[in-house]
């Protein structure tokens, strides 16, 4: 009886044996490999000096935080530091520095204090790259700007900073100033909810502001709001799309009435596509930058299944991508 107890207990580890093997972990795919500009500005990571030089020169300092591999990183470098007319209005008015968010090197910042690129990023709330950090002659930051942006986008944000503009409104307000042409037909989705009060609105909601004007939104919608895994997400939510074009007017999630270009520019949302998700009744995300199918998904997520009541977004996504690949699902960043 033993013997056959143990020839059993020997033929259910190797029956159990390949199929823990087959497990393999999951890979990172559709990053992209890129380089930094030669004609960034060297520097010893001294911000103070830094800013001084460029005060000299009648320059800002654009801090240029970025990832290794990071896909937006490698597209927005390309259409505007690498080619197009922004590189060259770029180097006329500022000293642009590459700082890498996992970076080792010294920072040293106006605080007096010392960080890591890496502790840097953090203290500089960056929770995506790449992030564009505009500094102003005394070193206080005049203008953050976190995600891809287009060079028609990015040029009214060099031009708000080169004219000191900062000094006098906020960037959305002299975003919305700014006269766009007519580059978009909105788009219809089969998730957008028609819904103009959201006053006390308790579950997962989701705010999406386009226009006519938006550069990304054909793309954003072919690419990631009908992606799959998108969809499945999105289903989540009460998911509405509203246009900063129109003058109608919406009830917002504290009970005041407004227009979609009002309730934007409260925000501080100048892009477009831009989104807000609530939960609770309360904002817990935001971006005005596009995003990608994975990353779109993962925020989507982070706000419906209540990760943010335990998580920062950094601590989510490092998590969430270590489950990922444990469980063998490949991870793909690209559109």
């Amino acid at each position: 009886m033993r013997a056959l107890l143990a020839v059993a207990a020997a033929l259910l580890l190797v029956l159990a044996g390949p199929t823990a093997a087959q497990t393999a972990p999951g890979k990172l795919k559709g990053g992209i490999v890129y380089s930094l500009p030669g004609w960034f500005k060297p520097s010893f990571f001294d911000f103070r000096e830094d800013v001084e030089e460029a005060r000299k020169a009648n320059k800002h300092v654009l801090l240029f935080l970025h990832l290794d591999e990071c896909p937006y990183c490698a597209r927005m470098l390309e259409e505007n530091f690498v080619s197009g007319d922004n590189r060259a209005f770029m180097q006329k008015h500022f000293d642009v520095i590459g700082v890498n968010v996992r970076g080792a090197s010294e920072v040293k910042w106006f605080d007096g204090k010392t960080y890591t690129e890496q502790s840097f990023a953090r203290q500089m709330k960056t929770f995506g790259t790449p992030t564009l950090v505009f500094l102003g002659e005394n070193g206080d930051v005049v203008l953050k700007l976190s995600g891809y942006r287009d060079p028609a986008t990015l040029r009214s944000a060099l031009e708000y900073v080169q004219t000191s503009n900062y000094g006098k409104q906020p960037f959305a307000a002299y975003a919305a100033a700014r006269e766009r042409p007519a580059v978009y037909a909105l788009r219809d989705h089969p998730q957008f909810a028609k819904v103009t009060d959201f006053k006390g609105y308790q579950k997962p909601l989701a705010i999406l502001f386009e226009d006519r004007g938006c550069v990304d939104c054909a793309r954003f919608h072919a690419k990631t709001l009908n992606h799959p895994d998108v969809v499945a997400e999105m289903k989540k939510f009460l998911f509405v799309r509203l246009d900063t074009g129109s003058g109608a007017t919406v009830i917002d999630v504290a009970g005041k009435q407004v227009t979609p270009a009002q309730w934007a520019q409260a925000l501080g949302l100048a892009n477009r596509p831009a989104f807000v998700l609530y939960n609770e009744g309360r904002e817990i995300a935001r971006g005005d930058g596009i995003l990608y199918h994975f990353h779109f998904k993962e925020r989507l997520r982070y706000v419906s299944g209540g990760y943010y009541t335990r998580d920062s977004p950094s601590a989510y996504s490092a998590a969430r991508r270590k489950e990922l690949l444990q469980q063998g699902v490949s991870i793909d960043y690209s559109e």
